[in-house]
Parts: structure tokens; C-alpha cells; sequence
């Protein structure tokens, strides 16, 4: 199905290198300078993160599944490694519910979002890298 999406596109300009959307696993590693992350981060790729990271962390840490040094997840605004990027809800729900791979509702709507932007998305998860592949993603 064509959702008509080509116009969701962000083109950044003067920009050379390329753009990624970080994961939430990706997001936290960044935030604690894990070794893992390193390399996105010596990438001098624009960095970008999606609202559904914020919904996640704030959820992770109420539920006691994840400790953050932050008290909540607005620390994530205030960042200036990375920029929150907000594709409109429409065409991203529309896509994150073609994403039947995953049951996981973070994980349809950060691979949503980033094929919305048509970015790469950083992550760790070898369920979404294989998914993916190598052109729409960046390993951790």
C-alpha cells in the first residue's frame, strides 16, 4: 500500500553526513557513553530521537525495569547531542501498523518513524537489524 510518504521526507541543508534515528537501547547508550555507541557517535551522523523513546524510557522506569541517573525522561529534550523529531501521527501510525514482525509497540513505531524520514535507525536488536538490513540501519 502507498501511503503517500515521500513528502515526510526531512532534507537538512549544508548537511554531509548522513542521519539516524537512535533506538532506545541506542538513546541510553549514547546518554552513558557505552562502548557500543562509540563508533555512532565518532560517526558525525546527525542524531535524532523519536517521542516514542521518551514514552519508553518513562515507562521502563516506572514500571523499576530500567534506572536512569535522570528522574524522568525530559532530560532527553534538553540534550544537544540529539534533536526530537516529530513525523506527523498519521502517516507514522499508518506505518507503524504495517510492521506485523514485532509485537514489541515501541519497536513498530521507531522502525516506523524511520522509515517515514527514510533514515537509518542505530540500534542493537538483531531482530530489527536483519529486518532492516544494512541500507535502513546502523548496528551497535
Amino acid at each position: 500500500m502507498d501511503l503517500g510518504l515521500d513528502a515526510e521526507r526531512i532534507e537538512v541543508p549544508g548537511q554531509t553526513a548522513g542521519v539516524i534515528l537512535l533506538d532506545t537501547t541506542a538513546l541510553i547508550w549514547v546518554d552513558a557513553g557505552h562502548p557500543r555507541s562509540r563508533a555512532l557517535v565518532a560517526r558525525r551522523d546527525r542524531l535524532y530521537v523519536s517521542p516514542a523513546s521518551i514514552l519508553e524510557l518513562q515507562l521502563l522506569q516506572e514500571s523499576g525495569k530500567l534506572r536512569l541517573r535522570h528522574a524522568s525522561a525530559e532530560w532527553v529534550l534538553e540534550d544537544d547531542r540529539w534533536l526530537l523529531d516529530e513525523p506527523p501521527a498519521g502517516s507514522w501510525f499508518l506505518r507503524a501498523a504495517e510492521v506485523g514482525w514485532t509485537r514489541d509497540p515501541f519497536d513498530r513505531l521507531l522502525v516506523a518513524h524511520a522509515q517515514v524520514r527514510r533514515w537509518r535507525l542505530a540500534t542493537a536488536d538483531t531482530r530489527m537489524l536483519e529486518r532492516l538490513g544494512p541500507s535502513a540501519s546502523v548496528e551497535l
